[in-house]
């Protein structure tokens, strides 16, 4: 049988995501102390590995969708659940560094149609930036405006370098820093959700802050 290099990395990447998360999950059981030469390094190894876990997850699926067309897991899901659920998750990275808040328009529909996993990984991108960048406090909101579902992650930091907002206007992803996955990915989970014509899309901008929107039809 001929080695199959491109489904052994995937393997390989599948076989490393699932062994941080088990290092994830050991390093959550660890208490804080109260000294911050020992807290500080342990919560920055826990962002870093939930980031890496992430980063694996997504290019699994970036993988599986070059084989060929993937069909959305789109049903009715909660808006409210799904921020509160996001919020949550934000907490417990973020520990006693950063506020974390809910904002969730009064018109909010009880359900819309998503697909839940993929949308909840393309927000942890804008929750990861929070959490590396924030100076005090991250907003998870839900908004529906015109007939889009707005979901959208913002912070207090100094906000996205100018290069990040032009390379995503020209649709190219930013790699001066990494890889470029995570906007490529959020963008493209986005790009998948089409409703009536309309197709959703990825926007980033600065307001007092670094703001993520996912606007899905």
């Amino acid at each position: 049988m001929a080695f199959d290099s491109t489904a052994f990395q995937a393997a390989l990447i599948h076989e490393l995501k699932n062994h941080l998360g088990l290092l994830g999950m050991t390093l959550e059981r660890l208490p804080p102390t109260g000294d911050p030469a020992h807290d500080a390094p342990l919560d920055d190894a826990r962002l870093l590995c939930q980031s890496v876990s992430d980063r694996l997850r997504q290019a699994l699926w970036m993988y599986r969708a070059d084989q060929g067309p993937l069909a959305l897991n789109v049903d009715a899901y909660s808006p409210h659940d799904l921020v509160h659920g996001l919020a949550a998750r934000t907490q417990s990275l973020a520990r006693e560094h950063f506020s974390v808040s809910v904002e969730l328009a009064e018109d909010l529909p009880a359900i819309a149609f998503f697909d839940r996993e993929l949308v909840e990984m393309a927000l942890m991108n804008g929750i990861q930036n929070s959490l590396a960048y924030a100076r005090t406090r991250i907003v998870i909101s839900a908004a529906f405006r015109n007939g889009w579902l707005e979901l959208g992650v913002r912070d207090d930091s100094e906000g996205y370098p100018g290069e990040i907002l032009d390379s995503l206007a020209n649709g190219m992803p930013y790699r001066a820093r990494g890889t470029g996955l995570g906007l490529q990915f959020s963008r493209l989970i986005a790009q998948l959700h089409e409703n009536q014509g309309r197709t959703g899309e990825l926007l980033l901008e600065n307001r007092e802050g670094a703001v993520f929107t996912l606007r899905l039809p």
